[in-house]
């Protein structure tokens, strides 16, 4: 997977009835997925993060379409609110993370630090620097108390960036996702690009390695998305039907007979 932002072949296309076939296959396997988590009470963490535009909040939508409302939790975040002042930045994710048998997927997540509080200078560069340790010791012990972590970045070109917002502002059913931040992020798209870059560079693990996705075209970006989040989630676990409860069976046979 791309590094950098440079490296990201923004090109990158699918077809129509390529599509659909494939965002079947992993709706389907994403219910599988769901379905085993909660057999074997397992945990996940689903980081998503990307330009504001990128399409986070469609895949999200796509991503459990299938799945049982039960087995997961979106999270979005934006600033935090005024009980979290003054407290450390990482204690509203603490709350946040996954029961046994349960999902989390972050709209966003405690990479702000390094990302929007960095370039809007609502934390110290002193506070920001040091974030970068402290994520990974965060993340290194969810890894390793058994928690899988899907870290996903969305990318899209500034001109993508722009026609999006555009046909927000001629929808009036999406207006609302407009802020004047967005404008204003627009104009520091080189210092974000920057600090995103740099969170990749030193975030990047082996247990919970980011995966940059090409948005640019809206088909590619969620299937793309949607196979990391598979294939991560999936590695390694017994994604077959659960055997039936030998109870149950015992007294299926006696009181289901048929005619």
């Amino acid at each position: 997977m791309a590094s950098r932002l440079a490296d990201v072949d923004l090109d990158a296309t699918i077809g129509r009835k390529d599509y659909a076939a494939r965002l079947d296959d992993l709706q389907h396997a994403m219910r599988t997925i769901e379905l085993a988590y909660r057999r074997f009470d397992l945990r996940a963490c689903i980081v998503l993060e990307g330009w504001d535009a990128a399409g986070k909040g469609g895949l999200i939508r796509r991503m459990t379409a299938r799945m049982d409302p039960r087995g997961f939790q979106v999270w979005p975040i934006a600033a935090p609110k005024a009980q979290y002042h003054g407290r450390h930045y990482l204690e509203r994710f603490w709350a946040r993370l996954p029961e046994p048998g349960m999902v989390a997927i972050f709209d966003r997540s405690w990479y702000g630090r390094v990302l929007v509080e960095r370039v809007e200078g609502f934390a110290e560069e002193a506070e920001w620097r040091r974030a970068y340790d402290e994520i990974n010791d965060f993340e290194r012990m969810l890894t390793d108390d058994g928690v899988q972590v899907v870290k996903l970045f969305l990318h899209v070109s500034a001109e993508e960036q722009e026609r999006r917002f555009r046909a927000r502002l001629d929808d009036p059913w999406k207006r609302w996702k407009l802020t004047v931040e967005d404008f204003r992020n627009l104009d520091r798209r080189r210092a974000y690009e920057a600090a995103i870059d740099e969170m990749l560079a030193r975030t990047d693990s082996p247990d919970a390695p980011w995966r940059v996705i090409s948005a640019e075209q809206k088909r590619h970006g969620r299937i793309a998305a949607l196979s990391q989040v598979a294939e991560h989630l999936g590695a390694g676990v017994d994604l077959g039907p659960p055997p039936l409860d030998p109870d149950v069976e015992t007294l299926a046979a006696e009181r289901l007979k048929g005619d």
